[in-house]
């Protein structure tokens, strides 16, 4: 019975120490709160460890008349290096986003200048087109009033493609003013494989003046 109540009272002398160490330990962080004292550097290697911030540099002198100012301040000064980092991790994503705009912007540029060189392109087809069917059209009617044994050897001279558009654009003159076309008499006046060639490629070959 002796023994069990000294282990009793052995047990209690335990649990008053760790609670006396609990206070002195909850009231050295709370004057370090305060700024009384620098108790987190002291368990700076255990708070580091659970993953809690501790402060760097050298600790304050107690009798510093402006502890508490110092400690706000470096805790304002904590915030500001907190928000910086804040805003330099927005300015890099606003960066990445105004690199990836501007590189939209350059692809739609360049899918601008395709379209307008290709429209470019084919105006320029248009305008040669209507360029050439003027000049075949003029030929026509200038071969059209000159003697046909002339008209012919001119046309003779000319290659295929050149004679077909010339003998089509007389037969479309001749249709609108209702006159006769010459294109058959010509015909009968070229030698009669050239004759045969060209009437073979009028029929096979629609109507072009590529």
């Amino acid at each position: 019975m002796a023994s069990f109540g000294k282990r009793r009272i052995f047990g209690r002398v335990v649990v008053m120490l760790i609670m006396i160490l609990a206070l002195a330990i909850g009231g050295l962080f709370w004057f370090d709160y305060l700024g009384i004292v620098d108790a987190k550097s002291f368990f700076a290697p255990a708070l580091r460890l659970a993953g809690i911030r501790t402060r760097t540099g050298q600790a304050l002198a107690a009798d510093t008349p402006t502890l508490l100012d110092d400690e706000r301040f470096s805790k304002q000064l904590d915030a500001v290096d907190a928000m910086r980092q804040e805003l330099a991790e927005r300015e890099k994503a606003t960066a990445e986003r105004q690199a990836a705009v501007e590189a939209m912007a350059q692809e739609i540029d360049d899918r601008t200048k395709t379209l307008d060189e290709r429209e470019n392109s084919f105006r320029q087809m248009a305008e040669r087109y209507e360029n050439r069917r003027a000049n075949i059209e003029q030929n026509a009617r200038y071969l059209t009033g000159m003697p046909p044994a002339d008209a012919v050897k001119i046309l003779e001279a000319s290659d295929d493609q050149t004679v077909i558009d010339v003998l089509r654009a007389v037969e479309e003159i001749a249709a609108k003013t209702g006159e006769a076309s010459v294109v058959s008499y010509w015909l009968s006046l070229l030698p009669a494989d050239r004759s045969a060639t060209l009437q073979r490629k009028m029929n096979a070959k629609p109507a072009s003046l590529d």
